[in-house]
């Protein structure tokens, strides 16, 4: 009896196994059409698709996992030691596939959405700048989208066994250790996650935004629910925390608009002749294909220790095209001043002083001596004075005032 009983049960798993392989080719075959009509579809239809290349994999496993299941159900003897422990399996992966298939719907979803509202790429013009608030927005909303699915997914899974059930059971019914729990995440995790959030509808940075920070500029890459990712301009990558954005002042270039204005500032000499040098700088810009044309100023902002400071302002359309702006300006200027005013570079001067005799004295006393008579508040009786002005009162001053006072009295 116990070998009789043995191999029925065996003659009973092969035939298991053998409806189960058969259900299993059966719904992969039918995927395969499903793909293969949802692709010639996909020609006409920008929707079926992105819905034919994104769920491909995700529907065949859930088809396989469907019919896998229900054969394995009507098939198997209900009285078979292991049929539970299979049947929760075979539940679980279902579980998994379908929400497989639910995160790439998610995605075919935020794939049309970025296509009609926030499609091209993220170059830093104006015109892309509504493009990229959505492209950003709909990314973050993605990500949200399937954490979601799979904490559910998960927790679909999780209730399969009776003593998650027991303990979802006594979670719910316990209010106050939910708050407990819910206030400490929401200092944590849950923290950096509302920050990103806030990132992404405030609207204060954006996937492709030209950013100072940190002392370095860069463009925004990615924006994640805890984290940024700015491209710095030296092919580094810099990762900050969204709480970074939402408690440090930073620089945003192109929060309004892409346009901006940057100077190229020389020191030269005073014999430089400015309006030569503003006649350059018009015929620089305009042979230049990286200015805009709005501004285009030459201004000496300052003139001390020997040297005059000369300021360029020009503007440009982006910040890309602004820096290559400014080094194309300060580069053509040095060689203008090299070929047509050499005299105009920064220079030294240096003045020998020589006795009566013709021998060479020392150039830095007679300075010296004239600079000690030249004082502000000593060396004459009217620097003197001024130097009283700030000083309290004498011995004489003070015995007069008090004789004042003993009369007074």
């Amino acid at each position: 009896m116990p070998e009789t009983s043995e191999f029925t049960s065996a003659t009973t798993f092969a035939v298991m196994a053998a409806w189960v392989a058969g259900a299993l080719a059966v719904a992969y075959l039918a995927g395969v059409m499903l793909s293969w009509t949802l692709h010639r579809l996909g020609r006409r239809s920008e929707l079926l698709g992105d819905v034919a290349s994104l769920t491909r994999r995700p529907a065949r496993a859930a088809l396989m996992m469907i019919a896998a299941l229900t054969a394995f159900d009507r098939v198997t003897d209900e009285d078979a030691f292991w049929r539970n422990n299979v049947h929760q399996l075979l539940l679980i992966m279902l579980i998994a596939a379908f929400t497989w298939v639910v995160s790439s719907l998610v995605m075919v979803a935020e794939r049309r959405v970025i296509s009609r509202f926030g499609g091209g790429d993220t170059e830093m013009t104006d015109a892309d700048r509504h493009r990229r608030k959505i492209r950003t927005q709909v990314t973050l909303l993605r990500r949200i989208a399937i954490a979601i699915v799979v904490v559910i997914g998960t927790a679909a899974a999780l209730m399969t066994f009776p003593a998650f059930v027991d303990l979802g059971r006594t979670l719910f019914a316990s209010a106050g250790v939910l708050s407990v729990v819910a206030g400490l995440a929401a200092q944590t995790s849950l923290g950096a996650a509302f920050a990103g959030i806030q990132i992404a509808f405030s609207d204060a940075i954006r996937v492709g935004d030209v950013v100072v920070l940190e002392d370095e500029w860069g463009r925004i890459e990615e924006i994640t629910l805890t984290y940024v990712v700015v491209h710095l301009w030296d092919e580094r990558r810099l990762v900050l925390p969204c709480t970074y954005f939402t408690t440090t002042p930073f620089q945003n270039w192109t929060r309004q608009a892409t346009e901006l204005l940057g100077t190229a500032e020389l020191d030269v000499d005073f014999t430089v002749p400015l309006d030569g040098m503003r006649a350059e700088l018009d015929r620089l810009l305009s042979d230049s294909d990286l200015w805009d044309g709005r501004v285009g100023v030459l201004q000496v902002t300052d003139a001390v220790g020997g040297y005059v400071r000369v300021r360029m302002l020009v503007s440009a359309g982006n910040a890309g095209a602004l820096f290559d702006l400014r080094c194309a300006v300060r580069e053509g200027m040095v060689r203008w001043l090299q070929n047509t005013s050499p005299g105009a570079l920064p220079r030294w001067r240096v003045e020998e002083f020589r006795g009566p005799s013709g021998a060479l004295q020392n150039h830095d006393n007679a300075p010296r001596r004239r600079r000690a008579n030249a004082t502000l508040f000593t060396g004459t009786p009217q620097a003197e004075q001024r130097g009283r002005a700030f000083e309290g009162p004498g011995p004489e001053a003070q015995a007069e005032r008090a004789d004042s006072l003993d009369v007074a009295h």
